[in-house]
């Protein structure tokens, strides 16, 4: 890849801002938002990924605990999956400093296939309990109980997906983990219950 062709896919990921520092949640931590949505896994160079997250995000990471609010709304895999070998590179570039700040994952809107992979793969794939810290939220009503609302942009169709999901006779409330203990630690981040129906979305 040219320089030019890699210079221009660090300014696609800037002007899409699929990977942005924005609020906190309920605990003080920052929030590293991931729009899946607008991530073109297929187009990108990985080293491309690799070296604007090392530029624009990690320095800003790396003295204070944080949480990930990755939002999978209208994802495709298709068009938004890089593969596996390059969501382990991507892991593998997160310097050691940064991946201990990482205390909570938030995983907006998961569907069925979402879930599969990573209860399949993701405890292979991702090591120092980042799998275990992973949380699956349906609902935005049940993000706003964990991260404050009015710190982070979220975008309309978002709001839109949540909305038509009043209208589906299936499907996932709360907030909760595969892992419903790490550590000792407990399955949600705070007291409120945890619902156990399943998302088959």
């Amino acid at each position: 890849m040219s320089c030019n062709s890699f210079e221009l896919d660090q300014q696609v990921i800037q002007k899409l801002g699929i990977f942005k520092i924005q609020g906190r949640d309920k605990r003080g931590r920052n929030i590293l938002r991931i729009l899946g949505k607008f991530f073109p896994g297929r187009i990108l160079n990985v080293d491309a990924v690799k070296k604007y997250l090392e530029s624009e995000i990690f320095p800003k990471l790396e003295r204070k605990p944080f949480a990930v609010l990755y939002v999978h709304t209208d994802v495709e895999r298709s068009a938004n999956f890089a593969g596996i070998s390059a969501l382990r590179s991507v892991y593998d570039a997160i310097p050691v400093n940064v991946r201990e700040n990482l205390e909570a994952v938030y995983f907006l809107h998961p569907g069925l296939q979402a879930r599969l992979f990573l209860a399949t793969f993701g405890r292979f794939m991702f090591s120092g309990g980042l799998y275990g810290k992973l949380r699956y939220v349906s609902r935005l009503d049940y993000l706003w109980d964990h991260v404050r609302r009015t710190e982070i942009d979220v975008p309309d169709f978002v709001y839109d997906h949540d909305e038509d999901l009043e209208y589906r006779p299936m499907m996932d409330y709360g907030l909760e983990s595969d892992h419903p203990r790490v550590y000792g630690a407990p399955a949600v981040d705070s007291p409120a219950p945890m619902y156990s129906m399943r998302c088959i979305s």
